[in-house]
């Protein structure tokens, strides 16, 4: 397959992009400036492209011959800066659903290519019709456990606004809700997927490494089983 990873340089795009190339795929890397990345590349079946995931027209132009396109979109990089991705999408949470528009609208001159949206977890149910993101004590409670400022509540419904764009579009669109907690580690490929509530381990955790993610988003992009819904991965 050729595969688009959008956000190529991030924590889990940069793993996806490897991921895809292990299992034999194409990928075209996108970044905002990919000089530098094209510069540093060694690996063969990767070409790097400059994009704004802002962008509708400059990303229709770089649409055709892709079979997927994985977006990991976020302001700044948060794998390199972590606090001034926090900042960024404090100062302007509507740019996920912003993001999610310029998608679709690239989309309408290429319908049969296949989205992925890797979103956040904070719009995944707790409970049948609980979402944390609707709850200034829920999502406080749980920004203050993993030590984000509370003011970072607007992204996360940031994040839930963009999907509620997604499930607005007939288009072939897959939204991707991490764990409640992803970090750097092992890839295991053991895990268990979920679709509207989060998974949970024997201990009620929601957590995925950024790897087992990357492996959970190239089993959704060579065997699709999750079009036009949302689904999410835990141990």
């Amino acid at each position: 397959m050729h595969i688009g990873v959008i956000g190529a340089t991030g924590t889990i795009g940069s793993r996806v992009v490897t991921e895809a190339l292990d299992r034999g795929h194409h990928v075209t890397a996108f970044s905002r400036d990919a000089t530098g990345p094209r510069r540093a590349e060694r690996r063969d079946r990767i070409t790097w492209e400059s994009v704004d995931a802002l962008d509708a027209a400059g990303i229709a132009r770089v649409l055709p011959g892709l079979d997927v396109l994985i977006s990991g979109f976020q302001p700044g990089n948060a794998a390199k800066d972590i606090e001034d991705t926090v900042r960024r999408s404090i100062a302007d949470p509507t740019l996920y659903a912003t993001a999610a528009r310029a998608l679709l609208k690239a989309l309408e001159s290429h319908p049969r290519t296949r989205l992925i949206v890797i979103g956040g977890a904070g719009s995944l149910e707790l409970e049948p019709g609980v979402v944390r993101a609707d709850s200034d004590e829920l999502l406080h409670a749980a920004l203050d456990g993993i030590g984000l400022p509370r003011a970072y509540a607007a992204a996360v419904r940031g994040h839930r606004d963009a999907l509620n764009v997604l499930r607005t579009s007939n288009r072939l669109w897959t939204y991707f809700s991490p764990a409640e907690e992803i970090a750097p580690g092992e890839r295991t490929g053991r895990f268990r997927t979920g679709g509207d509530q989060p998974v949970l381990d024997a201990e009620g955790r929601s957590r995925i490494s950024a790897e087992d993610a990357a492996v959970a988003l190239l089993d959704e992009a060579e065997l699709p089983r999750f079009v036009q819904r949302r689904f999410t991965v835990g141990y």
